[in-house]
This record gives structure tokens, sequence and C-alpha cells, in this order.
């Protein structure tokens, strides 16, 4: 067999029907081309907890060692892509193992199931991809920072119902958004830490009749955890996904919310935000339009998430216990959720660091009626009841004269309003997780280049 032609790990001697191949494999070769090195990891490991275990001589595990540190090159020079009619990238590697190493090749599918070796790939993936959408969330909480800082006390309307209702400032609109994206944070915390845990050794949902090294595998890949049950091993595939890609909805819900303020407070109507002009895209007939159109796409692209979340959890709902094909469908819109999460922030992030606040147009809106409320609390500080305070005031609504907006913000001293927006702490909630990803990188950076090397690998057992 040369190195480009493809036999399929199940292969008994049948040829199956293009148009049942097509069905079953879809685009899922586009995706798996981003789990090739997922999967020569996840081999390496596999590889060195046989060889512990005795089922591979150290001369076929150098070999097969070898063979996918090539692969590892070759990827990364863009040479080692999967085509359709490779079905998977477990076959794509485990092929060209055979075909350029020999019988070792043969030998690494050995213990495992694909069922077990698509759910360690996408573990690795996981947790390589998350950190783009981290960072890009992070950014975008920087630029809401930025922005609540620089403007924390100026004076911009408040609403509820969609009418103006009591004084506020741009640094407590732009310091919710800030900490609803620190608190989406601590959601995907806790989904990206139910995915740190090694499935490797499941095989299809029963394990193996071998004595595998479960801990010493998930020892060298860097898992928090050996994921025990190898039943439930199978039932979290697209779990976890979809675990991950509902906390990425809320981020979504946020950014959402925040897309559509943008676009109603940037309309000439209100004005209350100005956005530089290379952000803004035009129209084909109307020569005097400049559009937020990217806004209004972030502002769709919370449904798209949502729609992608609905998806993953769809496909799982009422599946018997076991592996189930079903289950394939959840990778691609698991791993189109993570990126457009990422771009998505990434996004949020630029459009917040270019607003300009116009604070003139901003006070010219503090009509007031505004006021109101603050007019029946001046009265309670002289003394007077608060329902007598609400009544009073309301009767002469018409007649209130206008106001100072910045004085009656002096009288907003309690936590959480612009006087005391906690800024330093969400301050030092990013400069803290901006390490810890920095941390990360670095540490999964480490164990790719430890188990390419083998260094990784040394001293953790006597393979024979």
């Amino acid at each position: 067999m040369t190195a480009t032609q493809s036999t399929k790990l199940w292969d008994k001697g049948y040829d199956l029907n293009p148009l049942i191949e097509v069905f079953e494999v879809g685009d899922d070769v586009a995706y798996d081309n981003r789990l090739v090195m997922p999967d020569v990891l996840g081999s390496i490991a596999h590889a060195a907890g046989l060889a512990k275990i005795g089922i591979l001589d150290q001369a076929s595990f150098e070999a097969l060692h070898n063979g996918l540190v090539e692969i590892a090159g070759l990827y990364a020079q863009g040479q080692f892509n999967l085509e359709q009619g490779d079905e998977d990238v477990h076959t794509k590697i485990e092929n060209w193992l055979t075909a350029n190493v020999g019988d070792p090749g043969k030998e690494i599918h050995t213990g495992r199931s694909r069922n077990d070796q698509v759910l360690i790939d996408l573990r690795l993936y996981t947790r390589e991809a998350i950190l783009p959408v981290y960072q890009a969330i992070l950014s975008a909480c920087d630029a809401l920072h930025s922005l609540a800082e620089r403007h924390q006390g100026t004076p911009m309307p408040g609403y509820t119902h969609m009418q103006r209702a009591m004084l506020s400032t741009v640094g407590v609109w732009a310091g919710s958004y800030l900490e609803a994206l620190l608190d989406d944070l601590k959601l995907l915390d806790a989904a990206v830490a139910l995915s740190d845990q090694n499935p490797l050794g499941s095989a299809a949902s029963y394990g193996v009749p071998l004595p595998l090294d479960r801990q010493y595998v998930s020892d060298v890949l860097g898992f928090a955890k050996v994921q025990n049950n190898v039943l439930y091993t199978q039932h979290a595939r697209g779990k976890f996904e979809g675990a991950i890609v509902q906390a990425l909805v809320q981020v979504m819900l946020d950014l959402s919310k925040l897309a559509q303020d943008i676009m109603l407070f940037t309309t000439s109507e209100y004005g209350f935000f100005k956005i530089n002009d290379s952000l803004l895209t035009g129209s084909s007939i109307m020569p005097q339009k400049k559009n937020l159109g990217a806004v209004e796409l972030l502002r769709a692209r919370g449904q798209v998430m949502l729609a992608y979340q609905q998806q993953i959890i769809g496909l799982l709902t009422g599946l018997p216990s076991g592996y189930n094909m079903d289950s394939q469908d959840t990778k691609k819109p698991f791993m189109d959720a993570i990126d457009l999460a990422a771009q998505s922030a990434a996004v949020a992030a630029l459009f917040v660091s270019q607003i300009e606040p116009d604070e003139a147009k901003m006070t010219e809106a503090c009509s007031p009626e505004l006021f109101a409320t603050d007019i029946a609390y001046d009265l309670v500080r002289s003394g007077t009841p608060f329902r007598d305070a609400y009544r009073e005031v309301a009767g002469m609504i018409a007649d209130l004269p206008g106001q100072d907006p910045k004085e009656h913000l002096a009288h907003r001293t309690h936590q959480g309003t612009h006087n005391d927006l906690g800024l330093d702490i969400a301050a030092a909630e990013i400069a803290r997780r901006s390490e810890a990803i920095a941390a990360r990188e670095q540490e999964l950076a480490d164990i790719t280049s430890g188990l390419l090397s083998g260094k990784r690998l040394e001293g953790t057992g006597n393979r024979e």
C-alpha cells in the first residue's frame, strides 16, 4: 500500500455504497483537518501506554513515535491534509503509519476504538481552541473597562421599557457589560474544567480486556483527571461540548445586547455615541449611508450560537446508552461555535474601543422628567415620606425645571453606582485571567513539545 491509498479501519473486504459513504462522512473531513495534531498527540500517549504494559516492544514504540512526529512536521508544513475518501483523521494517520512504518502501524489501534480516539482528539482540540475565546472576551472586557473608566461620570439617560427613566452614566453602562462578561467567564471555566478529563481507555463504551494504565496516559497528556466510568465517557460525547457552547450562549447573549445598544445609541435620533468610519460599511444606492453592519451581525449571531446549542443538545436528547453515530454531528456546530465566539468577542472589543460618547448630546437628552425620582429623593432628604414625595412630584411632571445632571450624580455614592463601580476589582480580575491564559498557553506548548521530543515520556514507567 502506498502512503496515499486509503483503507478504512473497519474494512472487512466489501465495497461500501458511495452514497452511504458520502452521507456518513459529509463535510466531516474538513473539520477533521483541525484534529490532526490532537490525534498525533493522543496517539503518542496511547502508544507509550501500550509500551508501558508490554503490548508494544521498544522498537515498535520508537518507530510509531518517530512516524507520528514526522506526521506532525508534515502537517505544520501543510503537507498532511485530509481529502475526500480519507474517511476521518484516525484512518488517515493509521494508514500513513502502516504504509511508512510497517507492522507497528497495525498495532497503534490496539486497546482503543475510534470512539475514544475522537473523544481524546476533541478534548485536546478544545483546550487549545478555547484559549483564543478567552483572550477575545478579555479584550472586550479591557475595552469596556477603559470606556467605563474614561467616562465614569459622563451623564447618560437610563432607560426602562425603552423610555427615558433615570439619570445614569456611560461608566455604569459600560461597566454593566464588563461585569456580565466576567461572570460569563466563570460559567465557561466550569464547562472547560468538565472537559479536562482523559477518555482514552473507554474504547467503544465498555473498555478492553487489557491492563491499560489510564492514569499514566492521562498524566503524560496533562489532563486534570481520568474520566472514570467507560460508559459515561462515551455518553459525554457532545455533552461536554454542549456545556461549553451553553456557556458561550451566555457570552453571546451579552454581546448581542451590547450590539443592540450600540446600534440604538449611534442612530441620528439618539446620537449618544460616534464610531470611527473605518468600522462602517456603505449602501449600494444611498450615498449618505454609513452602516454598522458588523454590529448588526454581532446582534444576529447571538441567535446563531443559540442554534448551535440547540443542535448539539437536540442531537443527544433521548439517545440510548452506548455510542451512537448521531453524536458525530455535534462536532461541526461545536467547532463553529468556538470560532464564532472568538470572532464575535474580538469584533465587540474593536467597536467598544472606538466608541466616542457625545457628552453634549447626552446631557441635552437629560430632559426634566428624567430627574423626577431624584427630585422626589431631594424631598425625602428634607424629611418628606417617600410615598408623599412620589405623589407630589408626579403631580408636577409637566412643570419640572431643567436640571444639572452632574449635581444629581453627586448623590449617587453607594456601591455599584458611577462613584463606586469597582473598576479596580474588574481590572485585577482581567489581569489575573490574562496571566492565567498566558501560563496555560505555555503549559500546553510544553506538553506538546514534550510529547513530540519524547521527554515527557521518560521516567514514567518501564517499557519492555
